[in-house]
């Protein structure tokens, strides 16, 4: 029997895969708890397997809903890939860019990229998610993501094209009348005897310093977490505490705050910042526009350069 599957059904299957979750995914379709159970249901029927393992958890993959899903990303993308060579001539098509990047690109430099790429390119959506860099890898690796922005070293095995995008350090920032205030330079353990201002604990840079405090055996003391490096910097003015912010947010608010600004001495201060994509030739026309605007317009051009 010819299976009878159209594309809201395989865009419903990708994203309760993504999501591991039924209602999630539903919400993500724009379809009903109940509608979209009752599709993947049929879906299964006329397969005459399960495609999925429900749990009070969420859902998993079986063997037959794994390969399922790597023909329903073929078909997305080929689907994608077919409405970008359409653009010139049908305008009411639009493009969908999927853009995973870590927390330092986020909020210091896609606002006014991302804003600028769209209103110059109206038919084309993008979704912007903050995850860490080794998920952010894994996600374009396996199709989730068109494109990502990651911290660190690239993993070669997962053969991604890769580009640079921004030098980036980070440094550390303080009260004017912190003890510690007036240091140029200073070594991230010489802090962790003081009051820190974070991000949200989602935050991949937050994970991160976290990480580092760990590795010193240490714990950082976060007094309270914030949703931006501007507002982070006001609280530290304020004296709540330090930040680790990028230099180029402290060099801006240093203009107007009073804050004291010192590099840190450790190596993993420096963050180089890559764009990847699992292939640019092979990627939709939209997804190759975006990734040739960052390439010419984000900050690699600016270098930062460490004092």
């Amino acid at each position: 029997m010819p299976l009878r599957y159209d594309l809201i059904d395989l865009r419903l299957f990708l994203h309760v895969a993504e999501a591991a979750n039924i209602t999630h995914g539903a919400s993500r379709s724009n379809m009903s708890l109940a509608a979209a159970s009752e599709r993947l249901r049929a879906m299964e029927t006329d397969l005459g397997t399960e495609l999925l393992v429900r749990g009070r958890r969420g859902v998993q993959l079986t063997p037959a809903g794994s390969t399922l899903l790597q023909h329903a990303r073929t078909v997305v993308q080929q689907l994608q890939q077919m409405r970008g060579d359409l653009d010139g001539y049908a305008k009411g098509l639009r493009g969908h860019v999927r853009l995973h990047v870590n927390t330092v690109a986020m909020l210091e430099y896609l606002p006014k990229l991302l804003s600028a790429f769209l209103a110059q390119h109206p038919n084309i959506d993008v979704d912007l998610d903050e995850r860490k860099s080794s998920d952010i890898m894994r996600a374009v690796a396996a199709g989730r993501a068109d494109i990502g922005i990651v911290a660190g070293a690239i993993d070669a095995a997962m053969q991604l094209e890769t580009f640079p995008f921004a030098h980036n350090l980070l440094v550390l920032v303080m009260p004017k009348r912190h003890p510690l205030a007036g240091r140029r330079r200073l070594a991230f353990i010489e802090t962790l005897d003081h009051d820190y201002i974070g991000l949200g604990t989602g935050s991949a840079l937050q994970v991160f310093v976290g990480q580092q405090a760990e590795r010193a055996g240490r714990r950082l003391k976060v007094r309270v977490r914030l949703s931006s490096f501007d507002v982070i910097c006001q609280m530290v003015e304020g004296g709540t505490g330090l930040a680790i912010v990028p230099e180029a947010t402290a060099r801006r608010w240093r203009r107007t705050m009073a804050l004291s600004v010192a590099h840190l001495t450790d190596a993993w201060a420096i963050r180089h910042l890559t764009l990847c994509v699992q292939s640019v030739q092979s990627a939709s026309p939209h997804t190759r526009k975006f990734v040739a605007y960052l390439r010419q317009y984000g900050p690699s051009i600016k270098r930062i350069v460490t004092r």
